[in-house]
């Protein structure tokens, strides 16, 4: 019997009950290494010294040292409290998050600048205390960059505004070059999963953004391991090529801490390869799909595939 460790014993993070398989395990413990602990560093003390919170370190996400080492990040905008409570997620929550910061857009410019980044990601926790759910911020931000770092690609990974048409319009008429929503898992989880989420909400705001702004590429994700079979799967994959979505991410949940939704399963490495197959043969233009996939991984990469 070939034994498997728990994650908690690689110092990375919990998984209730489900043990890692080996193979995942190396991959997670390379990805935490990255390519170099003094880079990893200088990036982390950039980042802290313009005030500028990641998702990577928000959301606990296992690449974190892989992009660190690397000089790139996914800068977490509007603060860092998300005023939903996700259970896959373990970005902090709470229903009075800061204003926000209007000199963030010139922080994070800054930043981009200094790390010479040729491909920016930036996506914001959900603000449903605000009217626009920070529409006018993001779009702020792409402005920003425009002017300060005009050879950029922007990526935006937006929330669903709550719905809004006019939020949607707002980010859009700034003209990022990628908007990016995921719908995360399947329909029948988001009453457990993604509490205060819709998916068919999900799906208009990804068709709404190709039908005003052909230009700009639209990206989604998911989310594999959380209880979903594969003719769920196959008929989100469907979904979303219906809504004209241009890009997917296919990716293994990994529970951040015993409090939050378990693993109900570990997907092979064939499995997410057979997922990328059928995703191309069903018209997206650039899949990437494999355990430690996330929304913004390789971003400049896929992109290419792409533009």
């Amino acid at each position: 019997m070939v034994s498997v460790l728990p994650v908690a014993q690689a110092g990375l993070m919990r998984m209730p009950n489900l043990a890692v398989p080996p193979w995942l395990l190396d991959d997670l413990l390379r990805a935490k290494k990255g390519h170099g602990a003094d880079q990893i560093k200088r990036t982390s003390a950039l980042l802290a010294s313009l005030r500028l919170p990641t998702v990577c370190d928000s959301a606990r996400c296992p690449n974190r040292g892989e992009c660190f080492s690397q000089r790139t990040a996914t800068f977490l905008i509007l603060g860092d409290v998300c005023t939903r409570g996700c259970t896959y997620c373990a970005v902090q929550h709470g229903h009075l998050p800061e204003p926000p910061d209007p000199q963030e857009p010139e922080r994070l410019a800054k930043a981009v600048a200094e790390l010479e980044l040729a491909h920016v990601v930036i996506t914001s926790v959900t603000r449903d205390d605000l009217p626009d759910g920070g529409a006018a911020h993001y779009a702020r931000v792409v402005r920003v960059l425009r002017r300060h770092c005009p050879e950029a690609k922007v990526e935006l990974l937006v929330p669903d505004f709550s719905g809004s048409g006019r939020s949607l319009e707002a980010v859009l008429a700034a003209s990022p070059d990628i908007l990016a929503h995921n719908v995360e898992t399947v329909p029948k989880l988001y009453q457990t999963i993604r509490k205060g989420a819709d998916y068919q909400r999900s799906l208009t705001l990804l068709k709404e953004a190709k039908r005003l702004a052909p230009q700009t590429i639209t990206k989604s994700g998911l989310m594999l391991g959380l209880g979903e079979t594969k003719e769920e799967i196959e008929t989100v994959l469907r979904d979303l090529a219906e809504a004209a979505c241009d890009m997917i991410t296919l990716g293994q949940y990994l529970a951040p801490s015993l409090a939050h939704a378990p693993v109900a399963r570990y997907a092979s490495r064939e499995e997410f390869d057979q997922w990328r197959e059928k995703a191309l043969a069903m018209g997206f233009k650039s899949v990437a799909s494999g355990p430690l996939v996330r929304s913004s991984y390789k971003a400049p990469l896929f992109f290419g595939e792409v533009a």
